[in-house]
């Protein structure tokens, strides 16, 4: 993880600074505040700021002015209740704004979360570092057989080591190549904006990202989920550990409604009527397509 020292300075100097406030505060998400929580090999997630806790959405919910947020009981009800039932606004009344550092294919890749604030790091305007995200041997895997956008085995051997060379050199010279450009010295230099565009996909930049917890919520179901690719996903993990300390209760519903249960289809429902009045269904009289089965049958059996 690779913190500049100003950004340390800038860290330490607010930690050191405390304030009293008259504002909703999570005990769970103060602890994060500031702190870089490392992902990958140079890149990391830090929460800058946020608003509201579980409190803040029965509050919405109830139009309230904290009346009723004392009964835990009540307010993970009614969290319960909201979240099962998919009403969103009042999940809106909480936001997060988060430092994060990632490789440029993630952010690409993040980016198409479109319902966040985001400000990214200006390669215009400064010149990004030689920082490279190289994957962990057990992460360089062949393409799967069976999943167009996913990985299959894990390379080895001579291939893996042959991989990885190819990686690391080829990073190395695109840099040298965008100093090279740069610079000034017996030459005018290529402009920072046109320089830019000879740097690998795997070059760190950074941003902030701000959003809303229910719009969160949606991240982390896509993205912290098993089929979401890797480099994403351990980001998504990370922030995930953060919003379960920020409100509680609202990520406990969360990882029951979403994270851990299953939207059916009315075919499903049917085959699954079907089956408990004892009717033996096979996917060929089920209504259902191969590829729809195969998912049902991977959570029903």
């Amino acid at each position: 993880m690779s913190l500049t020292q100003e950004q340390l300075s800038e860290i330490e100097a607010a930690r050191s600074t405390p304030r009293p406030t008259l504002r909703a505060v999570s005990e769970g998400m103060e602890a994060h505040l500031y702190r870089a929580h490392p992902v990958l090999d140079h890149g990391f997630i830090r929460v800058v700021d946020y608003m509201g806790d579980d409190a803040a959405i029965v509050q919405a919910a109830r139009v309230s002015y904290g009346a009723g947020t004392k009964h835990v009981s009540n307010d993970e009800g009614l969290i319960r209740y909201l979240m099962r039932h998919w009403h969103s606004t009042p999940f809106e009344m909480c936001e997060v704004k988060l430092h994060v550092k990632l490789p440029v294919f993630v952010a690409r890749q993040w980016i198409r979360h479109r319902t966040a604030n985001v400000n990214e790091y200006s390669a215009r305007y400064s010149i990004l570092d030689r920082e490279f995200y190289i994957p962990a041997p057990e992460q360089l895997a062949a393409q799967s057989t069976v999943n167009n956008q996913g990985r299959g085995e894990v390379l080895t051997g001579a291939e893996a080591a042959r991989v990885l060379e190819m990686l690391k050199s080829d990073a190395n010279r695109s840099y040298d190549h965008y100093e090279a450009m740069l610079s000034q010295e017996g030459q005018q230099g290529l402009a920072r904006e046109l320089a830019r565009m000879n740097l690998p996909a795997n070059i760190y930049t950074q941003w902030y990202w701000k959003v809303d917890l229910h719009n969160l919520f949606h991240f982390l179901r896509l993205r912290a989920d098993a089929h979401a690719q890797y480099e994403i996903r351990v980001y998504a993990e990370a922030i995930a550990a953060c919003v379960k300390d920020w409100v509680p209760l609202a990520f406990a519903a969360f990882e029951d409604y979403r994270m851990g249960g299953v939207t059916l289809s009315g075919k499903a429902i049917a085959v699954l009527k079907r089956r408990l009045a004892g009717e033996v269904v096979a996917q060929e009289d089920s209504g259902m397509s191969k590829g729809e089965w195969r998912e049902f049958e991977g959570v029903w059996g």
